[in-house]
Order: C-alpha cells, then sequence, then structure tokens
C-alpha cells in the first residue's frame, strides 16, 4: 500500500513544477522547480511584511506541488506561529498540509530527511535559521533519494544579514521582498506585489521581476500593465522584468 501511494504522490508531481509565468519559466533551467531537489527561500529583509511575503512564497509552491488530490504537504518549524487562513490564502488548506515541530533546527532537519526520503509527501518544508552547508547536502540528498521536493525557509539570524550569505547545494536560492500594490479603478486593496529574486541556480542565470502575489492556488502572475513585455537581450547575468519606471 506504502509503495503504491508513493508511486501515485510521484506520478501527479512530474520532474519539474513550471511556475506558469513565462518569463520565470524561460530562465529556470528545466522550465521549473526540480520535483527532487532542495530550493531555499528568505525574505528580503528581516521585517514583517518581507517574513509574511516569503511565507506565502513557500506556501504557494507546496500548494501547487500538493495539487493531486488525497497529497499532503508536510510544514516543520520550531516555534508553530504559522497563521493558517493565510496559508490558505495561497492554496494551502488544511486539507493539503501536515505540521511538524521539533525543538532545535537540528532535529527538525533530521525530521525532514526521514520524510523526503519516505517519498510520500507531496512536498516538504522547513523554516530553519541555521543550516549549514552539509545539512543542505544532506537534505539535497534525501530528496533525491526519495524524489521529493524540498523548500528551506531560511529565517533571518542577525539584522540585514541576509541568510543566503551562508553557503548552501540548494538547487535555486530565492529572495523575497514586497512591493506596493497596483491601483485599482475603484477604493480597495489590490492584488500584493512582489520583488522575486532568484539569486542562484544550478545551470542557469539569477534574475529579478516584479510579480503578483499568490493567488488562491498558488498561482504568481505578472503584473497586467507588464504582462507583455519582452525579454529583455543580451543579459546574461541578472535578468529584469516588469519593473515600474
Amino acid at each position: 500500500m506504502l509503495r503504491a501511494a508513493v508511486a501515485r504522490v510521484a506520478a501527479s508531481r512530474g520532474p519539474v513544477l513550471p511556475f506558469g509565468v513565462g518569463p520565470v519559466d524561460h530562465l529556470l533551467a528545466g522550465g521549473g522547480l526540480d520535483g527532487a531537489g532542495l530550493h531555499e527561500v528568505t525574505g528580503a529583509s528581516a521585517s514583517w511584511s518581507d517574513d509574511a511575503a516569503a511565507t506565502l512564497f513557500a506556501a504557494g509552491i507546496a500548494s501547487r506541488f500538493a495539487a493531486a488530490p488525497d497529497v499532503s504537504a508536510l510544514w516543520a518549524l520550531t516555534r508553530f506561529d504559522l497563521y493558517a487562513p493565510g496559508l490558505e490564502q495561497a492554496g494551502l488548506g488544511p486539507d493539503r498540509v501536515l505540521y511538524a515541530q521539533g525543538r532545535t533546527d537540528k532535529e527538525l532537519l533530521a525530521l525532514c530527511e526521514d520524510a523526503l526520503r519516505d517519498g510520500s509527501l507531496a512536498c516538504v518544508v522547513a523554516e530553519v535559521k541555521a543550516a549549514d552547508q552539509t545539512a543542505t547536502r544532506r537534505l539535497q540528498l534525501a530528496a533525491s533519494e526519495g524524489n521529493t521536493p524540498m523548500i528551506l525557509y531560511r529565517r533571518y539570524r542577525r539584522y540585514g544579514q541576509c541568510p543566503l550569505a551562508d553557503p548552501s547545494l540548494a538547487m535555486t536560492r530565492w529572495r523575497i521582498g514586497t512591493l506596493s500594490s497596483g491601483r485599482l479603478a475603484s477604493p480597495g486593496v489590490g492584488r500584493g506585489r512582489w520583488n522575486v529574486e532568484l539569486v542562484r541556480q544550478r545551470g542557469g542565470p539569477p534574475f529579478s521581476l516584479e510579480l503578483e502575489a499568490c493567488d488562491d492556488q498558488g498561482r504568481l502572475a505578472l503584473p497586467a500593465a507588464t504582462a507583455d513585455r519582452a525579454v529583455a537581450p543580451g543579459r546574461t547575468d541578472t535578468v529584469a522584468f516588469g519593473h515600474a519606471a
């Protein structure tokens, strides 16, 4: 029964998860996120708003990995301070997520390794403040062995020091910051906007884009005013799309 469940989850997940946003998938090696790899996320700063944006970015990815019926993502953390209705707004409802809590980052990462190798989860998300290069190597190996994606949300340890400064063997490393939402024709609050920066990826360039925040299916979108812009030619380092003048 377990083998059948693992096979069903693997078949529904696929080798890569595209974002469904042309410029993002165009620049991602393989056209999406590796479904058997380690991916890291952090906020652009230690502010509450950037922390929330990074959390929802991770939740949106997890919800799309867990889109098939009867599969769940695992969210592991040392302090349970998640706002479940917020995760549900990014597509990760209570029927799609299981929670686990560890006393320390080290204990939590060991739990995640076991969960990855089991292979029956759609995705594993972990929030930590410390994960050295050895820890990321172990997570990447476990993700590959279990054919299960891992999202490591690196929280800030020191104000002003980006967690992505620490070395890592992750396939992709993302930094998410909040931007002002777009204006509406009538009074109200527009869809949130983020600066989504891919700091590093294996086999491809870094880039930065302005995107609309996750909808209730975990999907990002290009802002309406920039959706038809072409990829900037001749860039091989950091490629930027859709930035307002």
